[in-house]
């Protein structure tokens, strides 16, 4: 058995243990191992598996930062060593053997038993928060470079920076790589596209040189129970590296400053600043610092106390040459039924895009929502099952396909999102933030719905010198539309109970798809985009329940009594700012002008919390 001995810092069932191994009197030695630690001794001794074989033939080069910027086995096997830890916690939970010696035979036999105890990880703490003007606590000689924003995390961070270096402010970008996109492409519909076009950080024609491929149309199906055919759905394929050089190139001839190859090592906040310790000595200063460096930023670790998503999304995938009919996409699509996947049951679905690198190039991905508990199937067992699974979903053989890229991915969700402000002068943005609808996957999308809300706000609570943690939360605010998301992430998410039928994820999404085609553009396409408004899910809901009362029951067992009545707290908070923005924002808005400087940042937050938070910011 592989064991790694426990470390000097946790505590296990409000037991300090502070030695790396411990022995009882009765002759119990206990040492922490790893989750699942029987298959990882029979894997060490097992041949290769198919996934380590093809992605080990495949070339690998350009591996940068961000979800999904990795392609390489071993950094597989790092994701899934990482998702492992927060699948074996319970808050932390960790499995322990004890080892009994019987030192009186020769050899000496040892005897074991696995038990699971809850661990308390301690996040490391990198923020650390003083009453004082910087002067008083910082002693070192090193010149500062002092900035009005600091945005830390490239990859997302990169688009806040510029359009904030638009507003007049002086900005700097801290990228632990090499600041470039990923091979591959982000897939979005062209309306969040154009959000970069408003916000000033992309032109219109910049936009046609970074769209690597359109495609329509756009099928959405659930196991063979009818498809439904849209047009314009995340219909564009954006190359991450046209996108990136050109923002960097647009922010750097702005006076934007970037350090690559820096890594946060420590944030000193005080009343005057906040200044940023990198690992590698130099030290910057910013009135304020957004933190862009996703879903498992050190920043949101501490914040959250090592506390485990309510969920997660896993996803792999891979990008290949040889697909024949390669004109139309998939945004979602269902094969098969809820399966048992090692431990514990999943329900895949799947997304498929034409890929810009090639006319007959395909990027397919395969994705499940899972609780993460001991026994959740791993990123490798995901991508087993993919290379059994995709040549028939996509009707090729897999001897048939050049292999270019495989892709994975896990995306951690709370559900207390947006994560608003722990600290003074720190905000959180993007997939850090949580602002993306627990039912997606990467954030950019979102990153382009919210760029111009968030850069003019930034901009305004600089410029006022608004920068408390109250009035910095007021940027990510409640959104009841996120919020309300929950019950579909839920829904979507395969349970252990037995009387639910395997079938019954794709009769329920086959249903709503179904009502909300009936209904029109105004209700699937919002829907289809990851917004949710009031009036089309009061209607979907509704015609759900005439045609298909008997699913009704079956929902109740799937999501649970407590996940609904939390819902429909939500359910109501959704109309409440559907009627505030639509009825009285009108009234207010013209009288916000004349508000002081911290009434009118306080009200103009308000008025966007409504409008987003309702959905009501997306226009057909």
């Amino acid at each position: 058995m592989e064991v790694v001995h426990i470390l000097p810092r946790f505590h296990v069932d409000g037991f300090g243990l502070s030695t790396s191994r411990c022995m009882s009197k009765s002759g119990w030695r206990c040492g922490g191992v790893r989750a699942q630690s029987s298959s990882v001794q029979k894997q060490a001794y097992a041949t290769p598996s198919r996934t380590q074989r093809i992605m080990e033939s495949v070339a690998v080069s350009g591996e940068v930062g961000g979800a999904g910027g990795t392609y390489s086995y071993n950094a597989l096997k790092r994701l899934d060593r990482l998702w492992t830890s927060i699948c074996s916690a319970d808050s932390g939970c960790s499995s322990y053997v004890l080892t009994k010696h019987c030192l009186s035979r020769k050899p000496p036999l040892m005897s074991h038993v696995t038990f699971w105890f809850p661990v308390l990880e301690e996040p490391k703490q990198v923020v650390f928060d003083y009453h004082g003007l910087s002067k008083n606590f910082e002693t070192t000689s090193l010149e500062v470079d002092m900035f009005d924003v600091l945005v830390c995390g490239g990859t997302l961070g990169i688009f806040i920076a510029t359009a904030l270096t638009l507003k007049g402010l002086r900005v700097a970008v801290v990228e632990r790589n090499q600041l470039k996109g990923r091979e591959q492409e982000w897939n979005i519909s062209k309306k969040e596209l154009m959000e970069l076009a408003e916000t000033g950080v992309l032109t219109e024609d910049e936009i046609e040189q970074v769209t690597a491929v359109q495609f329509n149309p756009n099928r959405c199906g659930f196991e063979s129970k009818g498809e439904i055919w849209v047009e314009d759905i995340l219909n564009l394929g954006v190359s991450p590296v046209k996108i990136i050089d050109i923002v960097k190139a647009r922010f750097q001839s702005l006076g934007g400053v970037i350090f690559e190859g820096c890594c946060l090592s420590r944030l000193n906040i005080y009343d005057d600043t906040a200044v940023v310790h990198l690992s590698e000595g130099k030290i910057l200063s910013g009135r304020l610092i957004i933190d862009a460096m996703g879903n498992f930023s050190p920043v949101v670790k501490q914040i959250r106390q090592g506390r485990k998503p309510d969920g997660f999304c896993l996803v792999v995938g891979s990008c290949c040459r040889g697909f024949k009919d390669n004109t139309t996409s998939d945004v979602i699509y269902s094969s098969s039924s809820v399966k048992m996947v090692g431990e514990s049951k999943a329900h895949y679905f799947w997304e498929a895009f034409p890929a810009g690198s090639g006319p007959s190039d395909r990027t397919t991905y395969l994705f499940t929502y899972i609780d993460p508990q001991p026994g959740s199937p791993k990123l490798e067992e995901l991508l087993e099952d993919y290379w059994e699974l995709m040549p028939n979903y996509q009707g090729v053989s897999l001897d048939d396909l050049e292999i270019l890229r495989v892709a994975y991915g896990i995306f951690p969700t709370y559900r207390d999102s947006p994560l608003p402000s722990a600290f003074r002068r720190l905000l959180q943005f993007g997939d850090a933030s949580g602002i993306q609808s627990p039912v997606s996957f990467g954030g950019f999308g979102s990153l382009t719905r919210h760029l111009k809300r968030l850069s003019s706000g930034i901009h305004e609570a600089v410029s006022e010198n608004l920068l408390d943690s109250y009035s910095l939360s007021m940027l990510n605010p409640y959104m009841p539309n996120l919020s309300s998301a929950w019950l579909f992430q839920r829904a979507m998410s395969a349970k252990k109970e037995p009387n639910i039928p395997p079938t019954f994820i794709n009769e329920l999404l086959h249903v709503n798809f179904q009502s909300m085609q009936r209904l029109g553009d105004p209700v699937l396409r919002p829907f289809l985009q990851d917004v949710i408004q009031f009036g089309p899910l009061v209607k979907t809901l509704g015609l759900v329940m005439l045609t298909k009362p008997q699913i009704i029951p079956l929902i109740f067992k799937q999501v649970g009594i407590p996940v609904l009545l939390d819902w429909s707290g939500h359910f109501f908070m959704l109309g409440s700012y559907t009627f505030l923005s639509s009825v009285i924002d009108p009234i207010l808005r013209p009288l916000v002008n004349t508000f002081p400087a911290k009434a009118k940042y306080e009200w103009n937050r308000r008025l966007e919390a409504w409008q987003y938070g309702a959905g009501l910011d997306y226009k057909l």
